[in-house]
């Protein structure tokens, strides 16, 4: 079964599925972030919860903790949508455009388990007709298009959520947010100009991500803007 973005999906970013129970109050699935974990596959075949998973094994160079072979990297979340909870996977999308990630979207795909294909830029915030440039692309090769970028202005926020509007517009299914402070309520606020996707810490202090509200935060906010 795949994850259904036509609504707007707030994952639980943790390490740690036993943490699960506390989440379902807020949260609408797991991000399961395989690369902070020592025996994501275990976990996963262990994991008896009731919120669907969003898999997701970054690599050191998109700011992750992956840092064995990318090779193994991209199998071993192959080999997690062959779990029944898992509905989703997130995949950087230079990994597709290289060819790399060519089987696990293949393997996805077969599974209907669904393909968020991401990219982030931690050094500032590109143009909003980059930032389109980049979210069309990635809309070619997964259900969802995800792009953070880090904003040291409410001008970078601006874009962002440009962007997001103007993708969306399009008819593609994207998923935005702007890490750092000045980029903070961006989690809040893209959802309304059009982002499908929320991640959240059902702790701040286990955030995985600048800027991130703590799951409880992040729920209500989104609720309230939403309605």
């Amino acid at each position: 079964m795949s994850l259904d973005f036509e609504k707007f999906v707030l994952a639980a970013s943790t390490a740690d599925l036993n943490e699960e129970p506390v989440a379902r109050e807020h949260a609408d699935a797991i991000e399961f972030r395989m690369d902070l974990t020592d025996e994501p596959l275990a976990a996963l075949e262990n994991y008896n919860g009731e919120l669907p998973i969003l898999a997701t094994n970054r690599a050191v160079w998109e700011g992750g903790e992956w840092e064995e072979d990318d090779e193994e990297r991209l199998a071993v979340l192959a080999e997690a949508t062959g779990f029944d909870a898992v509905e989703a996977i997130d995949i950087e999308l230079e990994s597709i455009l290289d060819g790399d990630a060519e089987a696990v979207v293949e393997t996805a795909r077969d599974r209907d388990v669904s393909v968020i294909a991401s990219a982030h830029d931690f050094e500032g915030t590109p143009s909003r007709g980059e930032i389109a440039s980049t979210l069309t692309e990635a809309a070619k090769h997964a259900d969802v298009s995800k792009m953070a970028v880090t904003a040291e202005s409410k001008k970078d926020t601006l874009a962002l959520l440009a962007a997001t509007e103007q993708v969306t517009a399009h008819g593609d299914t994207v998923a935005t947010m702007a890490m750092g402070d000045p980029g903070s309520h961006t989690r809040a606020v893209a959802p309304v100009y059009g982002s499908k996707i929320g991640y959240a810490p059902v702790d701040a202090a286990d955030a995985t991500a600048p800027g991130q509200y703590d799951l409880e935060t992040l729920s209500t906010l989104v609720s309230e803007l939403s309605s």
